[in-house]
């Protein structure tokens, strides 16, 4: 139970993003979450919006000690207390309690009670689980593309072993929107599930249904994986960067838009040592460890951080952050009179990106038409711009455990039949969906059977409307 005696001093540990929400892990036993609810993925036990943080009541002194988003779901892990957590979009079984309703409040999934957890990832509709001490992979939900790594392509709605790595200790895993890839503690990388690309880096774009190994890293020591939607990176003991997949919008960092079917060395960052990479939809964003931010790729709503809205096919550095500053300028530079950041923590959306500082300071920017910023407005940023109300200093654990109970005992958020969700399939009128030529709307509907009475009972509340590619 968190002491309030220092609440002054309360920060933020963890961030992770999603499609279009946020989640952020305190270490003053809160978790809070932003951003679009549709699906329940804030875990507020409503369908509602929010435009700021707020705490997720279920979670309050947990013991959660890593959040992590999917596209449309949220995991978290209290890993001392052996409970693994999940809520949001259920369909394909993604959340991992042997069913494919909807979850709008945190549910422990019920296979890992006992089992302490090391690692989670979360992709569109699938999610890898790493398990301490025998680092064992498990893996559930959509399995169209031999993403779950299990041999077939059937779906799975509870975790299942994968069995082609047993006698590996995965000790990091990642997963994009149909592929995975795993990390060993030797060093070496796996991956699998939808390849076409080239994302699964073995060389060739083909589909693989259990774990391949990737080619090109021959005496590179491996020690964190990383997918985007469709790319890939990984990051090397000596802070090197490798990435593969696919490159339409630079987002491979190259300095052109060639896919790549094996892992390719950024020669931009050859400079620095790298200590995190974070994959968006179209876009990367990496840090080093002297806390420098560098973006490439997509950058049509600014998630780059760079002042504009055009795609950049190198690494380029994000003023205010490291040893780069900007003299007189707005967002990260300014919120300090110009002083240097270290970033510490990176996560990004499909089309958005937040990042947090060694000294505490949270900034978000990009996409932020469904409050996913949490700036408490429904706005585009393009430069990064502090997250006041989860930033050290500001930030203090009765303050965010207000937020919640602000809305408790209200009318309720809006209510969404799942009949009339809609996910937002990006480029799903494309080849293969690969997003060359736009966005467009793949309905995806999930009902349990609590919707079905309420479904039958002729619910008569606003329903939400499929998103449009306009809206991306």
């Amino acid at each position: 139970m968190y002491n309030g005696e220092h609440q002054e001093e309360a920060r933020v540990l963890g961030v992770s993003c999603g499609s279009s929400h946020s989640i952020a892990l305190l270490n003053c036993g809160v978790v809070a979450s932003w951003g679009r609810g549709e699906d329940g993925q804030l875990g507020h036990g409503q369908a509602d919006q929010f435009n700021s943080p707020t705490c997720i009541a279920a979670l309050t002194d947990a013991g959660v000690d890593a959040v992590v988003c999917g596209a449309e779901y949220t995991v978290a892990v209290a890993s001392s207390r052996g409970q693994i957590y999940s809520w949001g979009w259920g369909d394909f079984g993604r959340l991992g309690h042997g069913e494919c309703g909807d979850v709008f409040v945190p549910r422990p999934i019920a296979f890992f009670s006992g089992r302490p957890v090391a690692r989670v990832a979360c992709g569109d509709t699938h999610t890898l689980v790493v398990t301490q001490g025998d680092g064992a992979l498990y893996t559930f939900g959509r399995n169209q593309n031999g993403q779950l790594g299990l041999g077939h392509t059937n779906d799975c709605l509870s975790p299942q072993l994968v069995t082609a790595l047993q006698g590996e200790r995965v000790t990091s895993v990642a997963c994009g929107s149909e592929h995975s890839l795993a990390g060993t503690e030797a060093g070496t990388v796996f991956s699998w599930g939808w390849g076409r690309y080239g994302n699964l880096g073995d060389g060739d774009s083909q589909d693989r249904y259990t774990p391949t190994r990737v080619v090109g890293l021959d005496g590179v020591t491996v020690t964190s994986v990383v997918c985007g939607w469709r790319h890939s990176a990984v990051v090397s003991d000596e802070g090197r960067v490798f990435t593969f997949g696919w490159s339409k919008y630079g987002q491979l960092g190259h300095g052109d838009h060639v896919d790549h079917t094996r892992p390719c060395l950024v020669a931009a960052l050859q400079h620095c040592r790298v200590a995190t990479v974070a994959g968006g939809w179209r876009h990367t964003m990496a840090a080093d460890t002297e806390g420098n931010l560098y973006a490439w790729g997509w950058n049509k709503f600014g998630q780059l951080g760079l002042g504009d809205s055009e795609d950049r096919a190198a690494p380029t550095p994000v003023v205010g952050f490291g040893l780069t500053t900007a003299a007189g300028g707005s967002g990260a530079a300014a919120a300090g009179g110009g002083a240097p950041r270290r970033v510490a923590l990176l996560a990004c959306g499909w089309r958005h990106t937040v990042a947090v500082t060694d000294a505490g300071e949270v900034f978000s920017w990009g996409r932020g038409v469904n409050g996913q910023l949490g700036h408490g407005a429904e706005q585009d940023l393009y430069v990064p711009t502090l997250l006041l109300s989860l930033s050290r200093g500001h930030v203090r654990r009765d303050a965010i455990l207000a937020t919640a109970m602000a809305h408790e005992g209200g009318e309720g958020g809006l209510y969404v039949a799942p009949a009339d969700r809609y996910a937002v399939v990006p480029g799903a009128d494309e080849p293969y969906g690969n997003g060359a030529g736009g966005s467009s709307v793949a309905a995806v509907p999930s009902m349990g059977p609590d919707d079905l009475a309420a479904a039958a009972a002729g619910d008569s509340r606003d329903h939400k409307k499929a998103r449009t590619g306009g809206e991306m």
